[in-house]
């Protein structure tokens, strides 16, 4: 089975909601995410979404662009990532989600992209840009390879469009929780957890939900209500803050363990 699979499985079985971590894969450097990921896992993320830097961002605020652009200023490349997650497979069994814009899956090919996902061991792959409706040879490839095909759904999707949405996303349903791009955010939506309750009339499937959660109190509201809560600026803003790397990888881990408190909670 599927690690993400697998992961949902177990936590549904135990009424228990998902840690999902962001990180911008290189940022600052390739050592640093390396050295992260295992740690994170044991202050109690459990999946790891590794973002490919990109030259012209989709979706990202401020904070991911800026890690972006650092990254690929270091010489990150989907190639390097790569080998990155197959070294990292010596030591961790994380389920991880490769989320890029179509460009760099594009550039790199396809197929071999996909089979080498499978090869190494990433777990899943989330494409923005990628609409369902255009992504039949990438979903066919993902199923062929048992890799889970990810898409979004927005709180300003119509019903019939969530629909097709999720008819075609394996592994989980990723939920943009508020409109405009990623990015911290004091407050989310006050209308998320009806939202999320109409999109949960559409599925089975395990609902993820990120874009602006920062702090447990987020993690606390939205506890019990998905399948797995997603954060990606506020902990790369921790990194950033870091003066090395034993201090970032301090801080990552301080800030992950705050945010899983409230799901370890009986």
């Amino acid at each position: 089975m599927n690690r993400i699979n697998r992961l949902f499985k177990e936590k549904q079985e135990k009424g228990k909601t998902a840690l999902i971590l962001y990180l911008t894969a290189g940022y600052p450097d390739l050592e640093t995410t390396r050295a992260l990921v295992p740690k994170l896992e044991k202050a109690g993320a459990d999946l790891i979404e590794m973002g490919v830097p990109f030259s012209d961002p989709i979706a990202d605020g401020p904070t991911i662009q800026k890690s972006s652009a650092r990254s690929l200023e270091a010489g990150t490349t989907l190639h390097k990532i790569l080998k990155l997650i197959k070294d990292l497979r010596k030591e961790t069994q994380i389920p991880i989600v490769l989320f890029s814009a179509y460009n760099p899956f594009y550039k790199y090919g396809l197929e071999k992209l996909i089979n080498d996902c499978a090869r190494i061991g990433v777990d899943g792959l989330l494409v923005p840009d990628l609409p369902p409706d255009e992504a039949e040879g990438f979903i066919s490839l993902c199923r062929k390879n048992e890799l889970c095909h990810i898409f979004l759904v927005a709180p300003t999707t119509l019903r019939k469009r969530a629909k097709a949405i999720v008819e075609k996303s394996s592994g989980f349903i990723y939920y943009v929780s508020t409109r405009g791009v990623t990015g911290a955010r004091e407050s989310l939506d006050k209308d998320i957890r009806s939202h999320i309750s109409q999109l949960k009339k559409l599925t089975k499937k395990p609902i993820a939900v990120g874009f602006g959660i920062s702090k447990p109190a987020h993690v606390s509201l939205l506890e019990g209500k998905v399948e797995g809560i997603i954060v990606g600026s506020a902990l790369i803003r921790e990194i950033e803050a870091g003066k090395n790397l034993k201090d970032r990888i301090k801080r990552a881990m301080r800030f992950t363990r705050r945010l899983a408190k409230p799901l370890k909670t009986p």
